[in-house]
């Protein structure tokens, strides 16, 4: 370019992709499958246990009181399998999810089921608990079949193979310290060893989202927690381990003591995982503890003494990670100018990080992802 020419230089790469948990990598991948040239960058080492994204296992349950997440649930179900079959890994074990607690929405749910045409069914508590004899039921439970759990790490290490497999270069080990848009389709990426120029920016940098774009757009009101799930060993070897989610009614003065849902599954290896839903203490994510607020422990000990009878409840092993929720549990999908955010995963997004990456990369494109997750405006 002449001395002196008023035109910016031509951006380095399509794509800066910032954040590499889940949604980062899923973005890469889909990203550099349909020919972009792409750069990810990640603060820290790859595997880093300081997110949300880490751990062996998620539950893939397609059970929602909704109809647009049991057909965004079903769609996402078909690209991990899209996913294990490009990279030759085993990604789901489909051991079935059964849900109880709140009859109403359980059978709302299977409604929305059939609609949808997701196989589902309503069982009596009795057959229940005669045919998964690790879990008590006391109400009716609906089960979805072609559901179960995500073999989380490994889908992680798939999508990052992908991703680079297809072009995309993975930077791990660099923090962002600086976004600038420098135009419509301009953005500039600092690290602590370069800048790279990029047409798009991506970011999906779960708790830390409102420090890494903050500046930039203006988000819904993201709040990042610290949650304690725990595992715990297998007392009885020859039950059958659906993973599981128990929603007890609000009005259900016996359950008072309960902070919230509970869900969990069977991690092979390391026992039945179980946690409360949302349920941890506010933090900024530089500032985390990592240890389990005594009382909630407590609280799961006695949760899995009262409904988890197959399992040791003294043996609880805590686990720490990150939720960052919206006020109603909603995802943020969107873009203004530039800059495009995948945020607010509410500790459900996990099962749709296929889909998610995707939809982000379409909103690179110039597409649009749906009505209820355009939510970002202008600062």
């Amino acid at each position: 370019m002449p001395a002196g020419d008023p035109r910016p230089s031509r951006p380095d790469v399509d794509l800066v992709v910032v954040g590499g948990g889940a949604m980062g990598l899923a973005t890469a991948w889909q990203a550099a499958s349909r020919g972009h040239e792409v750069v990810l960058v990640e603060r820290f080492e790859q595997g880093h246990h300081r997110g949300a994204s880490h751990g062996a296992t998620r539950n893939l349950n397609l059970a929602y009181d909704d109809a647009d997440y049991v057909a965004l649930a079903k769609e996402a179900r078909v690209r991990w399998d899209a996913l294990a079959d490009e990279t030759g890994t085993p990604l789901l074990d489909l051991v079935g999810v059964v849900n109880h607690g709140r009859p109403s929405m359980l059978r709302r749910m299977r409604a929305l089921h059939v609609e949808a045409g997701v196989p589902s069914e309503l069982v009596d508590p009795v057959e229940a608990g005669e045919r998964w004899r690790g879990v008590r039921f006391e109400t009716e439970v609906l089960h979805v079949p072609g559901s179960g759990r995500i073999r989380a790490a490994d889908a992680l290490r798939a999508l990052a193979r992908a991703a680079t497999d297809h072009g995309a270069r993975l930077l791990w080990s660099t923090p962002v310290t600086g976004l600038h848009v420098e135009g419509p389709e301009r953005v500039r990426v600092v690290t602590a060893d370069a800048e790279i120029v990029a047409r798009r920016v991506v970011v999906t940098a779960g708790a830390w989202t409102d420090d890494v774009v903050g500046g930039l757009v203006s988000l819904p009101r993201l709040t990042v927690t610290q949650e304690q799930p725990a595992h715990f060993a297998v007392r009885d070897a020859d039950a059958v381990w659906p993973s599981f989610n128990h929603r007890p009614d609000p009005d259900d003065s016996a359950e008072s003591w309960w902070p919230g849902a509970v869900y969990g599954m069977l991690t092979p290896g390391e026992g039945v995982k179980a946690g409360w839903h949302g349920a941890g203490p506010v933090v900024h994510p530089d500032r985390r503890s990592y240890a389990a607020v005594p009382e909630q422990l407590e609280a799961l000990r006695r949760y899995a003494r009262e409904w988890l009878p197959g399992v040791d409840a003294e043996t609880a092993d805590p686990i720490s990670c990150t939720y960052t929720t919206t006020d109603d549990e909603d995802f943020v999908l969107d873009r203004v100018g530039p800059v495009v955010v995948g945020a607010g995963f509410s500790g459900h997004g996990f099962k749709f990080t296929p889909l998610v990456g995707s939809i982000l990369v379409d909103l690179v494109e110039g597409g649009e992802a749906p009505a209820r997750f355009r939510r970002l405006g202008r600062p």
